[in-house]
């Protein structure tokens, strides 16, 4: 029977992917992450517990500074990283209609510059790898207007320097149209990336949730994307742990080292926030830490075990 059409694209990941294994030995694993920010109100300590136990080493910390008095504290961040063996993969930076890049009203755009200056010393401060960065309001699908694209461009362009200034690049996502107005392929971020022409803004930040909805195929978008690549979120394809859905995990992970991806300060980020519209009311809500814990665990557990048995 004739494959779809998807199969063969799967099919010659896979092949790539044993030629790359019978090259060389692949010894050294993705960095697996975890992104905080969907467990709320919780202390940071009881995350880090929590992903520590489950053999998970970095965190993508919530950029919660949205605030001069609001958001992680540098020197506490730190001790209860060091506590646990765990270090700052990335910030997730956080956009919404109240600091929206793009907006037609430019206190809005203002409040996003504000909120970088706040959020980017502070990823330096902690060691961060990257931080995420989106260009226009996650929750507001509706577009302002035509030049939405242009004062987004613009905008990134101010806050660009924040980034070569304190060491940490700015990762563009792509978001489904579902979420967001504009910027929803790889293709959209290179094109995006490649208008603002700053050092400090060249790569992106990847969400298989996301490329499920707008890329033709997720491993070829991952090829695409290439060595841009800094972050990509995981969740199966109902946003919940790994293996509760019918994501093809195992051609994500094919494609992610075919691009070299398991190297230092690149990372594999679950973000499982559940099905549904609207996932981020949780991150001012409390959790649940029991299920929190099975989540966690059930994710971590399953991709090593899909890394593990394609690298045999």
């Amino acid at each position: 029977m004739k494959p779809q059409n998807f199969e063969v694209k799967n099919e010659k990941i896979r092949r790539a992917f044993q030629e790359l294994k019978a090259k060389r030995p692949i010894t050294r694993r993705l960095n697996l992450s975890w992104s905080n920010w969907g467990f709320g109100l919780e202390p940071l300590e009881r995350s880090c517990e929590r992903l520590s136990k489950a053999g998970i080493r970095y965190i993508e910390l919530h950029g919660n500074h949205y605030g001069a008095d609001l958001g992680y504290d540098p020197g506490e961040t730190r001790r209860v990283l060091e506590n646990h063996g765990m270090e700052v993969g990335g910030i997730c930076g956080m956009f919404s209609a109240e600091n929206d890049m793009s907006s037609n009203r430019p206190h809005q755009r203002q409040a996003a510059i504000d909120y970088l200056k706040r959020e980017v010393p502070f990823a330096a401060a902690v060691g961060a790898k990257y931080i995420l960065v989106i260009p226009t309001a996650v929750g507001r699908p509706g577009k302002y207007d035509d030049s939405e694209w242009e004062r987004g461009v613009e905008t990134m362009g101010r806050v660009a320097d924040l980034f070569v200034k304190h060491k940490v690049p700015g990762a563009v996502e792509p978001i489904r149209s579902a979420e967001v107005s504009f910027l929803h392929t790889i293709a959209d971020a290179k094109r995006f990336i490649a208008d603002v022409n700053h050092p400090g803004v060249q790569h992106i930040n990847g969400d298989l949730y996301h490329m499920q909805a707008e890329e033709a195929h997720i491993g070829e978008a991952i090829l695409e994307a290439g060595e841009r690549l800094k972050n990509l979120h995981l969740a199966d394809s109902n946003r919940c742990a790994l293996g509760d859905g019918s994501l093809d995990i195992d051609t994500v992970i094919m494609a992610l080292y075919l691009i070299g991806y398991n190297a230092e300060g690149k990372f594999v980020t679950p973000e499982p926030l559940g099905p549904g519209g609207d996932p981020y009311p949780a991150m001012n809500g409390k959790p649940d830490p029991a299920a929190l814990d099975r989540l966690v665990k059930q994710t971590a557990t399953y991709f090593r075990e899909r890394e593990n048995a394609l690298l045999e």
